[in-house]
């Protein structure tokens, strides 16, 4: 099938036809296309094969649960045979969402956007405190911060002929020794989690002015777990702190970020013991050197991010950045602990 053609195969599994169709660039997994027909826009997905198809039944029993308490969310439209997602010939994967409405931003801007957003995660959490279904397994080991240092471990073993060996080997030695620095307490809850909670998955009421500090919805449901919360705020505020983005390869924490983030989750959120509390501290930082070395295994196997070729020579290329500057913002992280410690013990 020409690969152009895919979109348009697609939508006829949901008896939509489609004005206009466009793809969306940003993304690392899954290929996003805006679709309009007639006065309805929709959201439709090539889902990655890393995910299990349950994710589906995770998607649709949460947006559920979350409409039900006034919490907008991306809502699953069915095939015409009533089925959650569309498989074509090859076996591709499709699913279409009801877009939610909003503008979604790469870099958290100001403290006032940051709090904001955390009031909304917050909220997100608390309408969840009850939601008692079991979830589907998402195929990917999600937050399993051992697994990703064994997985770069194995690749800078495996990868001793590639060119950026020598870099990557380097990182991994700083990752794999700083991990131990970032334990925290052990068998905390486990709350049912967004999974991915990167700034641009945050959408706001518009891209300027008093809109633009206004968080809205939430996007990307694929990876819904039961998890810590250490691990889904860490990945949260990791991100959203952190001015210069994933694809640099220096940091720039932003601790009055960090403040806004906190202190609006804090007021929104379901109630947590002083345990929970002290975890959300090494989050971020546990976080950081975990993505740090998924994106360091990456650069030597080449196989899982998506790349800017307009920007890197190649996808090793890009990762390593993508690895320099997370474990560049661990350790921006870890000198800030004892201010971060102070805002989250307010």
């Amino acid at each position: 099938m020409d690969r152009a053609q895919e979109p348009e195969r697609a939508l006829e599994a949901f008896g939509v036809a489609a004005g206009r169709i466009g793809e969306i660039p940003t993304g690392l997994i899954n290929r996003s296309f805006a679709v309009q027909a007639g006065d309805v826009h929709y959201v439709l997905q090539r889902v990655s094969p890393i995910f299990e198809r349950g994710i589906h039944e995770n998607i649709r029993a949460v947006a559920a649960h979350l409409a039900a308490r006034g919490v907008p969310a991306p809502r699953l439209v069915p095939t015409l045979d009533g089925a959650l997602y569309a498989q074509l010939d090859d076996d591709a994967c499709w699913r279409l969402l009801t877009r939610v409405e909003g503008v979604g931003f790469d870099v958290c801007a100001t403290p006032a956007q940051a709090r904001s957003a955390g009031a909304l995660v917050g909220r997100f959490h608390a309408a969840l405190a009850d939601f008692s279904v079991p979830l589907h397994p998402v195929g990917i080991p999600l937050h399993e911060t051992e697994t990703h240092m064994a997985r770069l471990g194995e690749a800078v073993r495996e990868g001793e002929g590639h060119a950026l060996h020598a870099d990557v080997s380097r990182l991994a030695d700083a990752i794999l020794s700083a991990v131990g620095e970032t334990e925290p307490p052990a068998d905390l809850p486990q709350r049912v989690v967004h999974g991915d909670l990167k700034f641009n998955n945050v959408l706001f009421a518009g891209a300027e002015g008093a809109a633009a500090e206004r968080a809205v919805a939430l996007i990307d449901f694929d990876t819904l777990s039961r998890l810590p919360l250490w691990a889904e705020l860490g990945d949260a505020w990791r991100s959203w702190c952190n001015r210069a983005g994933e694809d640099e390869p220096a940091a720039e924490l932003d601790a009055d970020l960090f403040r806004g983030a906190a202190e609006g989750w804090l007021s929104e959120a379901p109630a947590i013991d002083a345990r929970e509390r002290l975890s959300l501290v090494v989050g971020p930082e546990r976080i950081a050197l975990e993505l740090a070395a998924r994106f360091a295994a990456d650069a030597l196997r080449e196989s899982y991010f998506g790349w800017d070729p307009g920007r890197f020579e190649s996808r090793g290329l890009h990762n390593l950045v993508r690895a320099t500057g997370q474990l560049d913002l661990y350790r921006q992280l870890r000198a800030s602990r004892p201010l971060r410690s102070r805002i989250l013990e307010a």
